[in-house]
C-alpha cells in the first residue's frame, strides 16, 4: 500500500516483459525458472532515470523515423495520417503481417507471401534495408516453377505446407515488392543475390531469375480466353474457382483440386500489365533485352485480352469460373459487379486511352459505393454458389460477400488520380480514413487512428460498423495512395517525381521526403485549384520542365517548388 502526503510526488517504475531462456538453461532447481537473465533486463531500467532516457532514445527513434515522410497541408486529418499513424502502422504490419492479432488467438497462420510483398509498399521508404531482407526471405519461399508457398512462418521462414501453393496472383506481388525497392534505393545489386527455392540453397539463383520465374508462371498460365489462371484463388481467397465443398467446416483453401486448366482471374491479368510491365523495365535495366521484348510482348498481348474478354459494357468482369461462365457481370444473377479489377485494370492503365476507366470508375460510384466506402461486390450473394466456394458462404454485407474491404478502396482512389479526378480520389480516401471518420467512432467501432479489415456493407445488420484493425493490408496500400496518387511524391527508377492529384480547395502544401541519401523539400503551388497536372519545377531556383526532380552526385539537399496548372 502506499501513501502520500498533500503535496508529495513519488516515481515508481512498472516493468512488463519477456524473457526467454535457453532449451538447456531453463532451470534453476527443480520446477523452479532460473531468473537470472530477467533480472539483468530488470537491472537496466530500476531507476527513473534509465526509465526516462529509454524513453527518450525510443523518441528519437521514431521522430527519426516517421520524419522521413513529412506534410504540412491545411488539412489536420491528413498531417495526423500522413505523418504519424498510417505510417506506424505500416510499422507494426511489416513486423507482425497476418501472424499476430487481437483477434484471433494462437500463433497464427504465418505471414502471407502476397501479404509481406504489399506490405513492404508502405514501409521500403522507413526502412530500405530490412525491406532488402524481407525480400530475399519471401523469395526464398518460392517454388523452382515460379508458383510460390501462399503463407510461410517468420521464425523458420518456412513454407506453410498445411495451405500450399496454387494462389496464382502471389509470384506476381514479389515483382510488385522487388520494383518498389529499386525504385527506392537504386540498389541492383540485390537482382544478383543468390536466393534458395522452397528454402533449398542448392537449389539457389540470383533473385534476378525468381523474377524471371515469376513472370514466366504467369506467362505459362493462361486460360481459354487468354487469362491468367486463377488456381485455387487470387487476391479474394474466397473466390474459390476450382475448389468445390458441400461440406460445412471444410477448409476452401485445402479443398481441390487447386489447379484448373478453365477458371480465370480479370484482377490477375491487371496485376500481370503492371507488374509485368515493371519486369520489362527491371530487365532493360540490368542489359536484358531478350527477357524484356519477351516480357513486354506477353503484356500487350495481355492488355488485348483483357479489351477482348474481360470487359463487361460498363465495367471489367471479375473471372471466368470453371465452365467459363462469367462472374463480375451484368449477367449474372447476383455479383454483377467487383470493385478489385475496376481498380487494378486501370492502375495497370488499362481502358484509359480506350475511355473505358472513366466509364467503370463511373460504375463504381453507381453501383458500389456507400458512405462508409465502397463494397465488395454487389448485389450480394444470398445463397451459396457452388462454382464460387467462399465468398457465397458468408453473410451477406460481411467480409467478402459485399463487405467494405478497407485493402482494396484504396486500388479505386488510386485509379481515379490515373484520369485525374482529384476530388473522386479524395473522396474515397477519406471514408475509410480513421482520422475523418472519428466522428461516427459509436458506428464504426474500432481505434479513432488505424484502419480496419473490413467494414460491415450496405446489406449487413451493422451497416458501417469495422472489423479486424491492424490485422490488414490496407495500411501500406493507403499510405501508397495518399503520399504518391494523392500528394503525388512517387519514387522512380531515375530519382523521385511529384505529380500530385488533389480535390478542389486542398491548396497549397509542403512535404519533406528523403530518398537515397538526400533531403527533398517541395513547396507546391496551386493558385488555380486544379486538381492535377504540373506546369513545371524550380529545383534551387532552377526551371525544370515536367516533374521529374534531376538526380546529382553527391547532393544530399533539394528545395523543389511545385508549379501545378
Amino acid at each position: 500500500m502506499i501513501f502520500l502526503a498533500p503535496g508529495e510526488e513519488k516515481e515508481y517504475v512498472f516493468l512488463l516483459g519477456y524473457c526467454e531462456n535457453p532449451k538447456d538453461d531453463k532451470w534453476e532447481a527443480l520446477n523452479v525458472i532460473k531468473k537470472e537473465p530477467a533480472k539483468k533486463i530488470m537491472e537496466k531500467f530500476e531507476t527513473s532515470e534509465q526509465v526516462n532516457e529509454a524513453f527518450a532514445i525510443l523518441n528519437t527513434y521514431w521522430n527519426d523515423l516517421l520524419s522521413r515522410y513529412h506534410v504540412e497541408s491545411k488539412d489536420p486529418h491528413v498531417n495526423r495520417m500522413a505523418n504519424i499513424w498510417n505510417q506506424y502502422q505500416c510499422m507494426v504490419t511489416f513486423n507482425m503481417s497476418r501472424s499476430a492479432s487481437y483477434y484471433e488467438s494462437g500463433t497464427g497462420r504465418g505471414m502471407g507471401f502476397r501479404d509481406s510483398c504489399q506490405d513492404l509498399l508502405g514501409f521500403v521508404h522507413l526502412i530500405p534495408e530490412r525491406a532488402r531482407e524481407r525480400i530475399l526471405d519471401i523469395a526464398a519461399t518460392q517454388f523452382e516453377d515460379g508458383s510460390a508457398y501462399h503463407q510461410y512462418q517468420p521464425l523458420t521462414k518456412q513454407g506453410n505446407l498445411d495451405i500450399g501453393s496454387g494462389f496464382n496472383d502471389d509470384p506476381l506481388w514479389l515483382i510488385a515488392a522487388v520494383a518498389a525497392y529499386l525504385k527506392e534505393t537504386g540498389d541492383y545489386s540485390i537482382l544478383d543475390e543468390m536466393v534458395a527455392f522452397d528454402c533449398h540453397m542448392e537449389k539457389a539463383a540470383p533473385l534476378f531469375e525468381h523474377l524471371r520465374r515469376s513472370f514466366e508462371y504467369s506467362r505459362t498460365h493462361l486460360g481459354p480466353h487468354k487469362l491468367p489462371l486463377i488456381g485455387r484463388a487470387d487476391w479474394n481467397d474466397c473466390l474459390n474457382l476450382n475448389c468445390f465443398s458441400n461440406e460445412p467446416g471444410e477448409s476452401f483453401q485445402t479443398t481441390g483440386p487447386s489447379e484448373g486448366p478453365v477458371a480465370e482471374s480479370v484482377f490477375i491479368a491487371g496485376m500481370y500489365v503492371k507488374y509485368g510491365n515493371e519486369f520489362a523495365e527491371i530487365c532493360r535495366r540490368v542489359g536484358k533485352k531478350e527477357d524484356a521484348a519477351i516480357a513486354q510482348k506477353a503484356v500487350e498481348e495481355m492488355y488485348q485480352a483483357v479489351l477482348d474478354a474481360g470487359w463487361d459494357g460498363e465495367w471489367f468482369l471479375r473471372a471466368y469460373d470453371a465452365t467459363s461462365q462469367k462472374v463480375g457481370s451484368h449477367e449474372c444473377e447476383e455479383g454483377q459487379i467487383f470493385i478489385e479489377p475496376q481498380g487494378f485494370c486501370i492502375i495497370a492503365g488499362i481502358g484509359v486511352k480506350e475511355g473505358l476507366a472513366k466509364k467503370a470508375l463511373d460504375s463504381v460510384k453507381e453501383r458500389l459505393d456507400t458512405k462508409y466506402g465502397i463494397m465488395l461486390h454487389q448485389p450480394a450473394y444470398t445463397r451459396y454458389y457452388l462454382n464460387l466456394g467462399e465468398i457465397s458462404s458468408y453473410p451477406p454485407g460481411y467480409k467478402e460477400n459485399a463487405g467494405i474491404f478497407c485493402h482494396n478502396n484504396p486500388w479505386i482512389s488510386i485509379a481515379e488520380t490515373v484520369i485525374g479526378r482529384g476530388n473522386r480520389a479524395f473522396e474515397i480516401y477519406k471514408k475509410t480514413c480513421p482520422s475523418y471518420i472519428e466522428n461516427i467512432s459509436e458506428i464504426h467501432r474500432t481505434e479513432p487512428y488505424v484502419y480496419s479489415q473490413m467494414i460491415a456493407g450496405r446489406d449487413a445488420a451493422r451497416h458501417g460498423e469495422a472489423k479486424n484493425s491492424w490485422l490488414t493490408g490496407t495500411a501500406a496500400w493507403t499510405f501508397v495512395n495518399l503520399s504518391q496518387a494523392i500528394l503525388g511524391v512517387q519514387p522512380s527508377y531515375d530519382g523521385l517525381s511529384i505529380d500530385p492529384c488533389v480535390p478542389e480547395g486542398f491548396g497549397d502544401f509542403t512535404l519533406t521526403r528523403r530518398f537515397r541519401g538526400a533531403t527533398y523539400y517541395f513547396d507546391v503551388k496551386n493558385p488555380n485549384n486544379a486538381e492535377k497536372g504540373v506546369a513545371y519545377l524550380e529545383v534551387d531556383g532552377k526551371h525544370v520542365n515536367g516533374n521529374v526532380v534531376p538526380v546529382e552526385d553527391g547532393k544530399t539537399e533539394y528545395h523543389v517548388t511545385v508549379h501545378m496548372e
